[in-house]
């Protein structure tokens, strides 16, 4: 929703009703996340996406009416192959859409929530969107980290439901959990779709060079939170890099390491250095190879590489920090420039997040879109009751 939640937030404060279509769950290849909606406002104007064009008809038909009616439905829409021409997915995936109409009178926290986001504060909505009690359907809570608002209809699956939200929250996470009618953690009946709005992940670029403005562009573009940190004050400035959220002045090391002590580094956290200056880039990688980050790469040749790594193991490293290291950073894509640098720095990223092989998909059997992998200790929170 978060794609959307300007446009919705419009509709709401105006005291309207808009109809929302929501990506619940995927099965197989999916082309949307779990998380992506289309909004559908009283002028019939859309925004929004929910399957990049195969179902958006059916799903804008199905808001029309539940904005009239009130009554949230939950949709399956898969490829049919006793009816080629129903609606369904090209690409042979399965998707599940929970369609709701979201006003003042049915989300009066929206608001806040909002707010929540803007501030890149922590917040998830947990719905419910299968009971075997209709008017469970379309409850929901607003959990944060600190307290939840709302209910699920009992006590005994709000506890339930805000416990494993906030590990989904933690992780920045967005399914669908299940549970008895009552919230039974051993049961089935009740479906709820956890939301998760973290503040939107790190990118941490380290070397105020051409190369880091384009790396900076791509991360933008792809969803993180851009700084950019170099020691030299003539180059790290706002005026070179005015796609960065931010631009620090000050050593790399040391100002990874303060953040990270403040703890404002996360697992989802991405740290490119661009430096290939060895006083510049061995302090701050002896940092960020201990640091339990998404991704670690390093600019430069491969002797520069091979100086590096030496310099590594002589400050202590360990053969497992060295190994996380991508260097020379990014994929074998024949860039040249600025800009195809970045391209292939972030689809080096891009491959170790989704477990992608970076080769070209023609060369690939099986499934295009890669499945996410549960953290371990989420899984084990889930499943040790």
């Amino acid at each position: 929703m978060r794609d959307v939640l300007p446009e919705l937030m419009s509709i709401w404060r105006a005291g309207d009703t808009a109809g929302v279509g929501t990506v619940v769950r995927t099965l197989r290849s999916a082309p949307r996340p779990p998380g992506a909606s289309m909004v559908v406002a009283p002028d019939g104007s859309v925004s929004g996406s929910v399957s990049g064009g195969c179902v958006e008809g059916a799903v804008y038909e199905l808001a029309t009416e539940v904005m009239a009616s009130g009554a949230p439905r939950l949709e399956r829409y898969g490829i049919s192959d006793g009816d080629a021409f129903a609606v369904g997915l090209t690409c042979g995936g399965i998707i599940d859409i929970f369609i709701e109409s979201i006003s003042k009178a049915t989300f009066p926290e929206l608001g806040e929530v909002d707010e929540d986001v803007d501030a890149q504060r922590p917040v998830a909505i947990a719905t419910v969107i299968a009971h075997p009690d209709p008017q469970r359907v379309g409850r929901r809570l607003v959990i944060r980290p600190e307290a939840a608002a709302g209910t699920l209809g009992t006590a005994r699956a709000d506890s339930a439901v805000t416990d494993d939200a906030r590990g989904l929250l933690a992780l920045g996470r967005s399914e669908v959990l299940e549970y008895g009618a009552d919230g039974q953690r051993r049961g089935e009946g009740m479906e709820v779709f956890v939301s998760s709005f973290a503040p939107r992940p790190r990118m941490l670029v380290f070397g105020a060079i051409d190369f880091a403005a384009a790396v900076a562009r791509q991360g933008s573009f792809l969803g993180y939170r851009v700084t950019v940190c170099d020691a030299r004050s003539v180059f790290a400035t706002a005026a070179r890099f005015p796609t960065a959220d931010e631009v620090v002045v000050d050593w790399p090391h040391r100002y990874l390491a303060a953040e990270a002590e403040a703890g404002n580094i996360d697992e989802r956290t991405v740290i490119c250095v661009l430096t290939h200056d060895p006083k510049f880039d061995v302090p701050v990688l002896e940092v960020a190879l201990r640091l339990d980050v998404a991704y670690v790469g390093a600019m430069g040749s491969r002797r520069t590489h091979e100086d590096r790594m030496l310099r590594l193991r002589a400050a202590g490293l360990t053969d497992a920090e060295l190994n996380r290291l991508a260097s020379p950073i990014g994929l074998d894509l024949g860039a040249r420039t600025p800009e195809e640098t970045a391209v292939s720095i972030a689809a080096d990223i891009i491959a170790r997040r989704w477990g992608g092989g970076g080769r070209p998909l023609a060369e690939v059997p099986g499934r295009i879109h890669h499945d996410v992998q549960v953290e371990g200790e989420l899984k084990d929170h889930l499943t040790r009751y």
